[in-house]
């Protein structure tokens, strides 16, 4: 049986749903071995001095980046609700784009399936580890002000922005970026989809043209005869 454009197989979106689970438990995993064993700033080199466990904990978004920096003089703790709640509402545009793209076969639903389990990881440290882990946090916390956790670090050196450069100038960065299993599942998701959009398009329409020519080919019922229908009532 064709499966429908329009109604997803509950067991084929099971699956993607486990994957993003299976990535959000694998990154909170990770997380709270290095939030109860490191202090903030802590190292463990893993090869050498290149590749290394780095603790630091990330207020704002990816790379840093806060509603501060995009609005100056906004109040640290009204931007860490937006970005709380801008995170939270990606959330759910997400899972309501895995749902539509598991309709179709193509292995663009796991990409997004990845993206979901590394949103909701990040999302679980800023809303929640404000609270979960106040015994032991050096800074202020509580509902939504937590901060992600980041441990993952490529040594390849610290450098300076020119002043003139808008929002990011003036501050030092590594030259890559200290990092997590969300933000490492995040971004395989993208990028795959980015590379292979025109396939995953191309996959998409096949399975529509198909599931069309399907039903066009499925006979038409025909009307039961009253006669039928009064045996069916009598039986």
């Amino acid at each position: 049986m064709t499966d429908s454009p329009l109604k997803p197989s509950s067991p084929r979106l099971l699956k993607y749903f486990l994957l993003a689970v299976g990535v959000f438990l694998l990154d909170q995993l990770v997380k709270m071995l290095v939030k109860v064993n490191l202090q903030p700033g802590e190292e463990v080199n893993l090869l050498g001095e290149f590749f290394k466990i780095h603790f630091t904990e990330n207020k704002g978004a990816a790379f840093g980046l806060t509603f501060t920096n995009l609005i100056p003089g906004l109040p640290d703790a009204t931007a860490k609700v937006i970005l709380s709640l801008f995170s939270f509402f990606a959330l759910f545009l997400i899972i309501y784009f895995l749902w539509r793209a598991a309709k179709f076969r193509s292995p663009l639903p796991w990409f997004v399936a990845l993206i979901l389990g590394g949103a909701a990881g990040n999302i679980m440290d800023r809303m929640f580890y404000g609270i979960f882990y106040s015994s032991i946090n050096d800074y202020e916390g509580g509902f939504m002000f937590g901060r992600v956790v980041d441990m993952f670090y490529f040594d390849l050196g610290f450098h300076y922005i020119p002043n003139w450069v808008p929002i990011f100038g003036g501050k030092g960065y590594q030259l890559w970026p200290i990092f997590n299993i969300a933000d490492m599942a995040i971004s395989i998701g993208i990028i795959t989809i980015l590379v292979f959009q025109s396939r995953f398009h191309k996959t998409h329409l096949t399975n529509s043209a198909m599931a069309s020519e399907s039903k066009k080919a499925e006979p038409a019922e025909e009307p039961a005869s009253p006669a039928t229908e009064a045996t069916e009532v009598a039986s």
